[in-house]
C-alpha cells in the first residue's frame, strides 16, 4: 500500500464518529405569530414506547443514504403533516451528543405560508404541539444540573491488561442537563440543550 491509496481512503471515508453510534436529526422550527417569532415544540404521544409524554422538537433516526437535513425534513413532515414547502432550513445549529451513544444533528428551520391552528399533526405521534416566544429563551437562562459519569467495567474486564489493574484512576464526567420552564411546560434534557446552543448564537 502507497501514500497515495492511504490518502484517497482517508479522504474518501466517512468522518461521523466511529463505533457504536446511533445518529438522528430534529428541525428546531421557527414560525410567526402575532407578528412574533416562536419556536414550536411537540408533545409526545403517550402512546410511544420511548420518552412517551415529553417535549421535543420533530425529528428521528437518520436513514441509509439521506442527509440529515433530509432526515429532519422527513421527520418534520411526517409528524406535523405539513408540506416540504412549508419549511425553509435556515442552517444547522451544533451538534449535541449524549453520555449513551446517540448524536442528534439540529437544524434552524421557520414554517412558513401555514397557521399553527391548521396544523394537523400525526396523532400517533404527537399528543399536541405548543408554541414560546423566542424572547423567552433569550431572555431567561436554563437551570442547570448534572450527573456524574463514570467508567462501570463489564464483568471479566480484562484488569491485567491495565497499568495498576483493578486500581486504574478512570476518569469521570459530568454530563449537563439544562431546564427551561415555561407556564405549564417543562422543557428539558437533549431539548432544551439545542435551544441553548441556539440562543448563544443569537446572543
Amino acid at each position: 500500500m502507497n501514500i497515495d491509496e492511504i490518502r484517497r481512503k482517508i479522504l474518501g471515508y466517512s468522518k461521523d464518529f466511529q463505533g457504536n453510534y446511533k445518529y438522528y436529526a430534529i428541525l428546531v422550527p421557527m414560525i410567526k405569530i402575532n407578528h412574533e417569532l416562536h419556536l414550536l415544540f411537540e408533545v409526545r404521544s403517550s402512546e410511544l414506547k420511548r420518552q412517551p409524554g415529553e417535549i421535543c422538537f420533530p425529528g428521528g433516526k437518520k436513514e441509509l443514504n439521506e442527509t440529515f437535513e433530509e432526515t429532519a425534513i422527513r421527520e418534520t413532515i411526517e409528524e406535523l403533516n405539513i408540506s416540504s414547502d412549508n419549511i425553509e432550513v435556515i442552517g444547522e445549529l451544533p451538534s449535541v451528543s449524549t453520555h449513551y451513544n446517540n448524536i442528534i444533528r439540529p437544524f434552524a428551520a421557520t414554517l412558513k405560508d401555514i397557521d399553527i391552528k391548521n396544523i394537523n399533526y400525526n396523532k400517533g405521534e404527537v399528543d399536541n404541539i405548543f408554541t414560546v416566544p423566542l424572547d423567552f429563551f433569550l431572555n431567561n437562562s436554563p437551570q442547570q444540573y448534572y450527573i456524574i459519569t463514570e467508567p462501570n467495567p463489564q464483568e471479566g474486564f480484562p484488569y491485567h491488561l491495565l497499568p495498576n489493574g483493578e486500581d486504574y484512576p478512570w476518569f469521570k464526567g459530568k454530563y449537563h442537563v439544562y431546564f427551561y420552564q415555561y407556564e405549564s411546560y417543562v422543557i428539558w434534557g437533549l431539548t432544551a440543550k439545542t435551544i441553548l446552543n441556539l440562543v448563544e448564537i443569537l446572543k
